[in-house]
């Protein structure tokens, strides 16, 4: 059986049979937007490997204190988004030392990774960073990050048209695939008339078991909004209710 623990925002712990994958993850009193959230790591098993992925350095998805997960354990890999700068001074002046680094692996946008028995592939994000496609113990699994149809109100209809077409771009590669699970921006600030455009097109273009909504700053009641939407009633079972921090999902396998 897997397990999806929602800890907040955009941060996500997918728990295996033997190794947890934990996605974006930061501490609250670091994101002023953040400060209503209540997200945390459960108790985190030593004899599970640990792959803590980061999509890019924006402070609701990057937390420097993530690496210090890799005290008084062996088996801790990171997977960061290249534009997370970790330089030798700024190790040392946060207390880190210098050979975490040989536990880090760098990404970039377009690119495959091997590490250990994982393929781990890269999109381009219509923001920041990269977003993921992990094939994990025979399971597909994606992360947007910040991967998104970004169509913020106020800016214009040229403004969504031009984060469409590249949003559109950008998933071209995985359209033709199967996901176990899905995590998938779903963003209020949107307004009205832009808050699904991401969701639905990923909704009706990715076969995707399980999808969970994100970056949603605790504004859970979008989701119902959502699949109340015209052309959502045969593809809203996909889509995963959540309404608080630190929830946890069993998927059978």
């Amino acid at each position: 059986m897997t397990k999806v623990y929602y800890l907040m925002h955009s941060s996500f712990l997918v728990e295996l049979d033997d190794r947890y994958l934990l996605f974006d993850y930061f501490n609250k009193e670091v994101c002023a937007e953040a400060v209503e959230y209540r997200g945390s790591l459960p108790e985190l098993s030593t004899e599970k490997a640990l792959y803590v992925f980061a999509s890019h350095s924006h402070k609701d998805h990057w937390w420097l204190e993530n690496l210090r997960l890799a005290e008084g354990r062996d088996n801790v890999k990171f997977i960061l988004s290249k534009d997370i700068r970790l330089g030798r001074n700024y190790l040392i002046r946060n207390g880190f030392e210098l050979s975490i680094k040989e536990k880090i692996t760098f990404v970039a946008p377009l690119k495959k990774y091997r590490i250990d028995d994982m393929t781990i592939e890269t999109l381009r994000s219509t923001d920041a960073g990269v977003a993921f496609v992990i094939n994990v113990n025979g399971m597909n699994i994606y992360h947007a990050g910040d991967l998104n149809w970004w169509n913020a109100e106020g800016r214009g209809e040229l403004y969504g048209e031009v984060y469409g077409r590249e949003y559109k771009r950008a998933l071209k590669p995985i359209e033709n695939r199967h996901f176990d699970i899905g995590f998938v921006v779903l963003d209020s600030r949107m307004g009205e008339d832009g808050y699904f455009l991401g969701m639905e097109h990923f909704v009706k273009n990715i076969e995707c078991d399980y999808i969970f909504p994100m970056h949603m700053w605790g504004q859970y009641q979008w989701i119902k909004r959502f699949k109340e939407r015209p052309g959502m009633a045969n593809l809203k079972d996909r889509v995963v209710d959540i309404n608080r921090e630190n929830i946890v999902f069993e998927i059978e396998d």
